[in-house]
């Protein structure tokens, strides 16, 4: 097994190869639109693309997204091992065009042209008991992530209170917000507690739950469910041209908060949902 060919096989795949739970959410909404109408138009540009890319193995999207690596390995591995081969294969991918360079020094304004640059690609490691190695990698678009926003219970401007009822409205008004700029249909992540950087992590990670997957929390639940049928009543729908889809799945977690905190962080993820997952074990390696 290479790692590093390996991990740029991950990278096409999660760059050109949408997951087969979200091309099945794309083709229930394309089926809830009324014919000729804007939304189902843009719902089948999309879809054609889907088949396109994944035909050609070409980018999904012209925006390919910055690489945030969430890797859990074995004790005795070295975190340095597979940060390596993932920045090879960063590299590799941005030659081949799997990805487009999306590396920006934010004080010189130089892009680095292979999508290194400090903390690009972004790296999440763990250390478990198991006896293989998950590679999870998420490919975040720029577009989608300006709209993500992070509020602090309570928030006087929506009378939102430090309960469940107030996170509620904090995710209404963030999707409201965001009208088509975020490539909507999207799906939104949620992490409640926390202070406001690993709020904003558990956010970000919740994108890697499969479409309908609801929160073990019984509450947490009833709010996604909740909160997936209202924001498809706002009619903002695919790219903001209108219709009944503007939210593919809502997906909230929750972690403990300092008792003078509340923060609430709302990440967004546009229709090119681009996750893919790696799995080593005795030296095979699968993808989902």
């Amino acid at each position: 097994m290479d790692l590093k060919k390996s991990i740029l096989e991950l990278i096409r795949r999660a760059a050109t190869d949408l997951s087969p739970d979200v091309e099945k959410s794309l083709n229930e909404a394309y089926d809830k639109e009324d014919e000729n109408s804007p939304a189902k138009n843009v719902f089948k540009t999309i879809l054609e693309n889907v088949r396109m890319a994944r035909e050609g193995s070409t980018p999904m999207c012209q925006d390919t997204g910055s690489l945030v690596f969430y890797i859990d390995f074995p004790v005795g591995s070295s975190e340095q091992e597979y940060r390596e081969a993932a920045e090879w294969a960063a590299k590799e991918a941005t030659g081949v065009q799997y990805l487009r360079p999306n590396a920006v020094d934010p004080v010189t304004g130089k892009n680095s042209g292979n999508n290194i640059g400090v903390n690009a690609p972004y790296f999440h490691f763990h250390q478990w008991d198991k006896d293989e190695v998950r590679i999870r990698l998420m490919l975040k678009g720029g577009g989608s992530e300006n709209v993500g926003i992070q509020y602090k219970l309570p928030y006087p401007p929506l009378k939102a209170g430090r309960d469940l009822k107030g996170v509620r409205k904090l995710i209404i008004d963030a999707v409201t917000q965001a009208q088509g700029l975020g490539c909507a249909p999207g799906v939104i992540g949620v992490g409640i507690g926390g202070g406001r950087d690993i709020s904003f992590a558990l956010s970000k990670e919740q994108f890697f739950r499969k479409i309908g997957d609801r929160s073990p929390d019984k509450g947490l639940a009833e709010l996604e469910v909740s909160l997936y049928n209202d924001l498809n009543k706002l009619g903002i729908g695919p790219m903001g041209f209108g219709g009944n889809t503007t939210v593919l799945d809502v997906f909230i977690a929750s972690q403990a908060r300092h008792p003078a905190t509340y923060i609430v962080s709302i990440s967004y993820t546009c229709w090119a949902f681009r996750r893919k997952t790696m799995t080593i074990k005795q030296g095979e390696v699968t993808y989902d």
